[in-house]
């Protein structure tokens, strides 16, 4: 006889043809509607049109729009009006546009730095639809000199303030229990805030992204896709055979995982923002991002402060969580996207949710039978004011 644990699923014919009978009667009844000659002609009394100015881009003497149409009908781009002034302009690779259909449209604008502007797409049916410029200012374009900008941007904002919260491991180390495990609650409070905040950053982010695209639904296929994904993986580590510190050391890489996913989404925002002229990172800013992101170095250590990991093990984990600032900054000043924006800070909020999980585990496990002390809500409450307060300062 065949073992149960080997015996091979057959899905019989007679199954599979119920299976489809549901399928086909569904194409039938659709085709019905749409052929029906009975269906009664509804028309809208105004066209349904919108179109997503996704990005502007500023050369000397001209402005480029990215759009989208994101409407449930063609459309097409019959006039383009800058501060009150109707301007020539040339759209590529065609000025009518089907659904989700992109374009660019070129301006030939004498703009000057410093300046806002107002820019207004009329469609062939009269419909508007604006973007401002609050502050003109020239794109940057990929160039070594830019490219090492955006880089020395991700490391003092990343990379330096993790590092910083690296070294204090060895004075940490010589702490006593008690205080590991408030530790670990701010670790969890720290992360709960940053889970907050780049959720938060993702819901805004989908107002830029297309109708169509459905930017909440794809914060939470995100979210919880990439929770579940890393849950699996969490447990299917667990059933194997190891040790308790290398299930510390593994929620502290997954720790570093999370921080970084946050990370990549700060440097896109930061990117993003010098792209289009609005932001001033200036010395008191980065200094606030320091100060704010040394935590997450804390954050990175506080489950292995009883084991001694390697060196480099540490320092692959400062990289980890740091580095992805570097690369937000990059994406997010060369080649911004509302999409790509929304999926990376949605899949960071999951990641982050989901460590939050694997320390709340942990915590559980170092209490035993009792109930939640007094020390792991101070720890927590602690981690996210500390969060909140430094936000403050710099915001």
């Amino acid at each position: 006889m065949e073992p149960q644990a080997t015996r091979k699923v057959r899905l019989p014919l007679r199954t599979l043809a119920l299976l489809l009978v549901p399928v086909l009667l569904l194409a039938v009844v659709i085709g019905v509607f749409l052929g029906s000659g009975g269906v009664p002609d509804l028309q809208s009394a105004a066209p349904v049109e919108s179109l997503n100015i996704e990005r502007y881009v500023l050369r000397r003497g001209s402005i480029d729009l990215q759009v989208r149409n994101s409407g449930p009908q063609p459309l097409t781009i019959a006039q383009v009006v800058v501060n009150d002034a109707v301007m020539p302009f040339e759209v590529e690779p065609t000025a009518s546009l089907g659904r989700l259909a992109r374009a660019r449209i070129h301006i030939e604008y004498p703009w000057s730095l410093g300046e806002a502007y107002g820019i207004t797409v009329f469609s062939g049916n009269a419909i508007p639809f604006g973007v401002d410029i609050p502050v003109a200012f020239e794109t940057p374009q990929p160039s070594g000199r830019t490219f090492l900008g955006f880089t020395l941007i991700g490391l003092y904002v990343g990379v330096i303030p993790v590092f910083l919260g690296i070294l204090w491991f060895p004075a940490l180390r010589q702490l006593g229990r008690k205080t590991m495990s408030f530790l670990l609650a701010a670790t969890a409070g720290l992360l709960i805030f940053l889970g907050l905040d780049t959720l938060v950053e993702a819901l805004e982010a989908a107002r830029g992204v297309a109708t169509a695209f459905q930017g909440v639904g794809l914060i939470g296929i995100g979210a919880v896709s990439t929770f579940l994904l890393l849950e699996a993986i969490a447990g299917r580590e667990s059933t194997g055979p190891s040790t308790e510190a290398s299930q510390r050391l593994a929620v502290a890489m997954t720790i570093a995982i999370g921080i970084g996913l946050h990370n990549l989404g700060e440097g896109l925002a930061i990117g993003a923002a010098y792209n289009v002229g609005e932001i001033s990172l200036g010395a008191f800013l980065v200094v606030g991002f320091i100060i704010q992101n040394i935590t997450e170095g804390l954050g990175i250590i506080a489950p292995v402060l009883h084991y001694r990991p390697r060196f480099g093990r540490l320092a692959a984990m400062g990289a980890i969580a740091g580095a992805p600032a570097i690369t937000g900054a990059w994406i997010g000043g060369f080649a911004p996207s509302p999409l790509f924006a929304v999926l990376f800070l949605a899949i960071g909020t999951g990641a982050i949710f989901q460590v939050v999980h694997q320390i709340g585990r942990l915590i559980r496990t170092d209490m035993g039978p009792r109930g939640l002390p007094m020390t792991v809500w101070a720890g927590v409450l602690t981690g996210m004011l500390l969060l909140w307060l430094t936000g403050l300062w710099i915001k």
